[in-house]
């Protein structure tokens, strides 16, 4: 089993940028597809990004192409989402999760917030 802790959320100006970590705790973490979701107060938690467990395949849901990059560490046992370009839209509270590739069950962090106003 792999726990998740999230750091790096705060407040950001518009068109300002952030960058978040997720460090995992556990073994195996080359084994696990990670990921960035986010949910804002009484919506659907939705998918920012995924990566493969090498790191050399992301899947970018459209808004976040070309302003948000995803990175993996496996040494480090961190993934990092930089945010660029940010817009008062993207204030959400974000989640760092895993998925073992041979599996369906996601495991989350308890996420953190980002809120994006001058």
């Amino acid at each position: 089993q792999v726990q998740l802790v999230e750091s790096g959320g705060g407040l950001v100006q518009p068109g300002g940028s952030l960058r978040l970590s997720c460090a995992a705790s556990g073994n195996n973490f080359r084994i696990y597809v990670m990921g960035w979701y986010r949910q804002a107060p009484g919506k659907q938690r939705e998918q920012v990004v995924t990566t493969s467990t090498s790191g050399g395949v992301t899947n970018y849901v459209d808004f976040g192409k070309g302003r948000f990059t995803i990175n993996r560490d496996n040494a480090k046992k961190t993934v990092y989402l930089q945010m660029d370009s940010l817009e008062p839209k993207d204030t959400d509270v974000y989640y760092c999760t895993a998925r073992p590739q041979d599996s369906s069950k996601n495991y989350w962090g308890q996420g953190t917030q980002v809120p994006v106003s001058s």
